[in-house]
């Protein structure tokens, strides 16, 4: 999964934080679907004003019901 880009990459950290199921750290999430933390990093913001994430505490992140829906 090393060369996923765009939106799938998009689409694989919503996955990722759905299957965990809890608060994830950005290098928690990369570590899931083998890419580097940065990559995952630059995403989270865009993501969370689309309503996809939310950072209920400083470097943690989880899925909404929006990106739930998503993702299925």
């Amino acid at each position: 999964m090393g060369d996923i880009v765009g939106s799938d990459l998009n689409k694989e950290i919503l996955k990722a934080l759905r299957d965990l199921g809890r608060e994830a750290t950005s290098k928690e999430i990369a570590e899931k679907i083998g890419v580097q933390t940065s990559k995952v990093s630059c995403r989270l913001a865009p993501l969370r004003k689309k309503g996809l994430l939310d950072s209920p505490e400083k470097g943690k992140w989880v899925i909404t019901e929006k990106g739930i829906q998503e993702v299925q």
